[in-house]
């Protein structure tokens, strides 16, 4: 009889465990989800920057034009057409075709030119003059600036003579 109950015991403990998986169901993990978006916009911008045309020491003397270059520098959003003019100056009579270095009430007469020949005027555009175009790269882009003081201004007083001249960058 022991033997029996130890059976029975046995074949009842492997029954319920039977069913105990049967019936048993594995935890389920819950989820949930989302996208997560991502945007940006690219905008147009352009910087200007400029080195100065240094004519240096000029000996009205002789009569002759003296030349010198300068520069600007622009940098503008890769793809991003600009166009760079510049302003008559500071000379109380300058003109884009004449502009002014002065010192004092003194002026001496010079211009600004796109090219190395002289011949097309920088200014804004508009009737004799031209503006600088081009295309943004994403990088600088140099340009030089061809400056000419005129010939035959032997009656200039001798002095430090200075303009400023505007530059913008329309994009």
């Amino acid at each position: 009889m022991n033997i029996v109950k130890l059976i029975n015991l046995r074949t009842a403990g492997a029954t319920a465990l039977a069913g105990a998986a049967i019936f048993a169901q594995p935890a389920m993990a819950q989820t949930a989800g989302s996208n997560l978006g991502a945007s940006a916009e690219v905008t147009a911008n352009c910087a200007v920057t400029s080195t100065a045309i240094d004519f240096g020491n000029v000996d009205v003397t002789t009569g002759a034009a003296v030349l010198g270059t300068g520069g600007i520098s622009v940098v503008c959003t890769n793809g991003t057409a600009w166009a760079a003019s510049a302003d008559v100056g500071t000379g109380a009579a300058a003109t884009l075709a004449v502009r002014q270095l002065s010192d004092g009430a003194n002026t001496l007469n010079y211009a600004l030119f796109t090219e190395a020949t002289r011949t097309t005027i920088w200014g804004d555009g508009t009737t004799t003059t031209s503006t600088i175009d081009d295309i943004g790269t994403g990088v600088a882009q140099d340009k030089i600036i061809y400056g000419s003081i005129a010939a035959a201004q032997t009656g200039a007083v001798a002095g430090s003579y200075a303009d400023t001249v505007a530059v913008t960058v329309t994009y």
